[in-house]
């Protein structure tokens, strides 16, 4: 059994456990959230070739800590992959470890139906958090952005609030893609997000400027990588 195969029957046999705990659960806990972006920006680069998307996603969750979610989107690749959609489905734990602490884990599927190529790959995220303001993860799947090699992408992150309604968030990632396209690349961004409404039914107002580098140029050209301005709103209930 190849490395890959064993790695996404771990992961299909971990989701399906969460799954199926989620589902039974007794105290779990059900939500939503919709969003509306004139951008949709994965990693420093665009998935819609700079154009709008409509988002929603649904989350159960348990009282220990597991949780399922699935996630929605609009996206628009080269014309010949006549791809439009992406739907991202998730099974993981989160927690606290102290007081200080949190730790994320997951199995993320990206699926993209009705392509005239196989765009579907799995990965594993690990997300820990400290004093619920800064955080590292780290992403690996053996089958990066659909092809058949390793790829790895890390990331560190904070957020720093102004107000109880206003907050500012700084990322900086890398993603390691030299055994997909011989080519790895960093990028940025930074973000302004306003809150209303909260706690009830919060709603937030985000602006963000994304960079990448060069080697982003080079591995998906200039029209979906670079510099580039995203505004969006979301809700969640």
């Amino acid at each position: 059994m190849t490395s890959q195969s064993t790695f996404l029957r771990a992961a299909a046999l971990g989701a399906s456990a969460v799954l199926a705990f989620a589902s039974s659960a007794q105290a779990a806990t059900f939500s939503a959230n919709a969003a509306l972006t004139t951008d949709y920006v994965w990693r420093g680069t665009t998935q819609t070739q700079g154009d709008p998307a409509v988002q929603a996603g649904f989350k159960l969750a348990g009282e220990s800590g597991w949780y399922g979610s699935v996630w929605g989107s609009n996206v628009e690749f080269s014309p010949e992959l006549h791809a439009s959609s992406e739907f991202d489905f998730t099974a993981g734990w989160s927690g606290a470890l102290d007081d200080a602490w949190a730790l994320d884990v997951n199995v993320l599927h990206y699926r993209y139906p009705a392509t005239t190529a196989d765009l579907n790959w799995t990965e594993l995220n690990g997300t820990l958090t400290y004093d619920s303001r800064y955080w590292m993860s780290l992403g690996f799947s053996p089958e990066a952005l659909g092809s058949d090699e390793n790829g790895t992408y890390a990331q560190l992150g904070a957020r720093f609030p102004v107000n109880d309604a206003f907050r500012v968030e700084a990322v900086a990632g890398y993603y390691f893609l030299d055994d997909v396209y011989d080519e790895s690349y960093t990028h940025g961004q930074l973000s302004a997000i306003w809150t209303v409404n909260a706690p009830e039914r919060p709603v937030e107002l985000r602006v963000t400027a994304h960079g990448t580098d060069s080697g982003a140029k080079r591995i998906f050209g200039d029209d979906l990588a670079g510099s580039r301005i995203e505004a969006a709103v979301q809700a969640s209930f």
